[in-house]
């Protein structure tokens, strides 16, 4: 059972985490370093837990609803979660190869900053779209004002 006050901390953290990286991916000789590197592999871990958690726990009940809109909400959001880890896996095969684990692979900067504003602004999309619509609706199905699923 998870409750709205971990989701929000988890989004929290995705957030400021997505802030710090956008502010330091700016900046091209920050790309580079170890805690930039570490702090990347740490954002991206946490995304990847955060929608494991969201597709496991709370989709159940709003795909078994009888209202189609309801149903076809759950769909969007389990669709968008696909979305996102098959535009990081590219990501990541594009600019943190397997070899290089510990390391972004910067080779084209310009196009580097340009992926990674794309990819975090989608997150931020996401995170917002659970707080406004996700959460209050799950939260109006169930009655429960503080367990999520």
């Amino acid at each position: 059972m998870i409750t709205y006050d971990a989701l929000h901390r988890e989004n929290h953290n995705i957030t400021e985490l997505s802030n710090v990286l956008l502010y330091l991916f700016r900046e091209r000789t920050m790309c580079d370093t170890d805690t930039c590197c570490e702090l990347f592999h740490r954002f991206t871990n946490k995304v990847n837990e955060h929608i494991d958690l969201v597709d496991r726990n709370l989709y159940s009940q709003l795909l078994t609803h009888d209202d189609h809109q309801i149903q076809e909400l759950a769909r969007n959001f389990m669709s968008g979660s696909l979305e996102i880890k098959r535009i990081m896996a590219t990501y990541m095969k594009q600019w943190c190869p397997v070899k290089a684990a510990d390391n972004l692979n910067i080779r084209d900067y310009d196009q580097f900053l340009q992926e990674s504003e794309g990819m975090f602004g989608l997150i931020l999309e996401r995170i917002q779209n659970e707080t406004e619509k996700l959460y209050p609706l799950i939260r109006e199905l169930s009655g429960d004002l503080r367990k999520a699923g």
